[in-house]
This record gives C-alpha cells, sequence and structure tokens, in this order.
C-alpha cells in the first residue's frame, strides 16, 4: 500500500486561514459602490427650528389619554399635591411673620377672622382642614406600606377608601371645633 500526503496548497491555505472580517470587506468593497456624503453647516437658529418641528411631531404623554384613572395613582397626585400647597402654605406664613412680625402675630390674625362672616369662616376651614386630613391619613397610609401591609390591589384600595373616609370625617370634625 503506498501512502500519500494530504495537504492544502499554499494559496489553498491563505484563504483558508485568513481572518473572515478581511474577505467580506474585500468583497464588500468590490459590490457596493462609495458615495459622497455632503455636509452642509447650518446656523443654531435653523437647527432649534428642525428640533421644535420634530417635537411638535411627538406624541403627548399618554397617561392621562389612554390610561383609566384609578385611585391609587389619583390619590398619589393628590398626596403630592396636598404636600406642595401645605409647604408653600407654612413657609408662606412663616416669611411673611418674618418681614412684618407686628401684622402677622396671633392677635392680630385672631381679630382679623373674628370680624369675617361665618359662611367665609367654616369654608376657610374646610380650605384649610380638607388637603391637612387628607396629607396626615395617606402618609399613614404610605407608612403602612413600608411596613408591607395592604400592598395587594384590594388591600391598596381598601387603604385607599379608608383614607377617602377617614379625610371626610376628620375634615367635619375640624371644621365644627
Amino acid at each position: 500500500m503506498m501512502s500519500a500526503r494530504v495537504g492544502l496548497s499554499s494559496a489553498t491555505r491563505r484563504v483558508a486561514f485568513a481572518p473572515a472580517i478581511g474577505r467580506n470587506q474585500i468583497t464588500l468593497r468590490t459590490v457596493i459602490p462609495k458615495r459622497g456624503v455632503q455636509i452642509q453647516s447650518l446656523p443654531s437658529s435653523a437647527s432649534e427650528e428642525i428640533l421644535n418641528a420634530q417635537r411638535l411631531k411627538r406624541p403627548s404623554s399618554p397617561h392621562f389619554t389612554i390610561y383609566q384613572p384609578q385611585l391609587t395613582w389619583l390619590s398619589s397626585i393628590a398626596n403630592r399635591a396636598t404636600g406642595g400647597a401645605l409647604s408653600v402654605l407654612l413657609y408662606g406664613f412663616s416669611l411673611a411673620y418674618l418681614v412684618a412680625p407686628g401684622t402677622f402675630d396671633s392677635v392680630h390674625i385672631v381679630e382679623f377672622i373674628a370680624g369675617l362672616p361665618d359662611y367665609v369662616k367654616y369654608t376657610g376651614k374646610v380650605i384649610l382642614a380638607a388637603p391637612f386630613t387628607f396629607h396626615f391619613w395617606n402618609g399613614l397610609r404610605h407608612l403602612s406600606w413600608d411596613m408591607g401591609k395592604f400592598l395587594s390591589l384590594k388591600g391598596a384600595y381598601r387603604a385607599g377608601y379608608a383614607v377617602l373616609g377617614a379625610t371626610a370625617l376628620s375634615t367635619v370634625a375640624l371644621v365644627l371645633m
């Protein structure tokens, strides 16, 4: 039996062991023609106009238009709004007292409120008591969530309705004081 040597020629070996990236680039260069790219510089006002035109084509945030209002996200928004409003009221009164302490002391405030009609007093009490009590009770609900309570959907809704009921009762109680 005759033994024969089987091997690759040097040209075949170069093609077989050449990196695939190099082979593909050479093939692509010959197939795809080159095209020139022209760059046009724009003034800053033109680029801003293009950006504004693109922004007008974007859809607005869909959460108010496509989602059904739910107690959980409505109460979250209301909690933030009442917290902000109460903060503005507190800081506004504090700054007013710092600027004019003789005008905003308790004696002058009591005299001013005593001179108002009853319906204005009760309306003012409701305007102050409702956000305060809602923020208080909803804060307790958030603390219960932090402790791992009422985390199911049913529990979140029960706690939400409990907050609304407690807010209504405590608002009435504060107004009638």
